[in-house]
């Protein structure tokens, strides 16, 4: 493997300069650029009616993510549709929870959260407001997942595709020109074999952050150098700084 010089890092520029990316890159040597292999869009109100859903007709809806709280405000507001006092919000974590503050008034009796990050950890609430009729507003390539505890409680809800995922332009040449690529979803990597149809690996290491992504890396034939989370590994630029330090050891 090649001494890592040139780093693609798919994720938008750190807002803030005390990111341990930087302290990385200065330490290696390294150049890094951040740069998003894919985008999320909102739908439009034409696409929506498309869906034939009816806002208004539910009691309560349910968040995956904060991109997903932006996307329904802003197609609520498209389609001049105001949230009822009555309306309760079950979030698939407090973060998700409380960035609804931005657009509702925050209160407890109708703002519901799970405490593990997933969807399991909103069973109890799920069961207690089972008379509800829910709305999951997701993303064109969404997991499945996302509704086997809903289906298991036996809840009224109904999937409401409000934002998709596309792929930014990159050219081919420019992704040759790294050492490594570093990747933190399956979209990512269906982003660089868009852009890149005759993409090899050889010597250029990959890396990611997440399960899915590391199979969705495997599943397109590459190989994986670098991965987050791991026991001791928690985060990317932990797994980052672990791999260039051997990686510059050998050269």
């Amino acid at each position: 493997m090649v001494k890592v010089k040139k780093i693609l890092i798919s994720q938008p520029s750190p807002k803030t300069e005390k990111s341990p990316y930087f302290d990385i890159a200065e330490k290696y040597k390294v150049q890094m650029d951040f740069r998003p292999f894919i985008r999320v869009e909102g739908i439009d109100a034409k696409e929506f009616r498309a869906q034939k859903i009816n806002i208004p007709d539910y009691t309560a809806v349910i968040f995956t993510a904060k991109v997903a709280i932006d996307h329904f405000f802003a197609l609520c507001e498209e389609l001049r549709i105001a949230m009822p006092e009555t309306m309760k919000y079950f979030c698939i974590s407090e973060a998700v929870a409380l960035y609804l503050q931005k657009y509702t008034v925050y209160r407890k009796r109708k703002i519901f959260f799970s405490t593990t990050g997933k969807m399991d950890g909103l069973s109890t609430a799920l069961t207690k407001h089972s008379k509800d009729k829910y709305l999951l507003p997701v993303s064109d390539v969404h997991q499945e997942d996302l509704t086997v505890v809903l289906n298991e409680k036996k809840i009224d809800y109904t999937k409401a595709v409000m934002y998709r995922t596309v792929s930014n332009d990159i050219t081919e040449d420019e992704i040759m020109s790294y050492d490594m690529l570093i990747f933190f979803s399956p979209s990512g990597i269906a982003s660089l074999l868009k852009n890149a149809p005759n993409f090899k690996q050889e010597e250029r290491a990959i890396g990611c952050f997440g399960a899915a992504t590391a199979k969705a890396i495997k599943d397109a034939g590459l190989r994986l150098d670098c991965e987050a989370p791991l026991p001791g590994m928690p985060s990317m630029t932990a797994a980052l700084e672990a791999f260039l330090k051997e990686n510059h050891k050998k050269k």
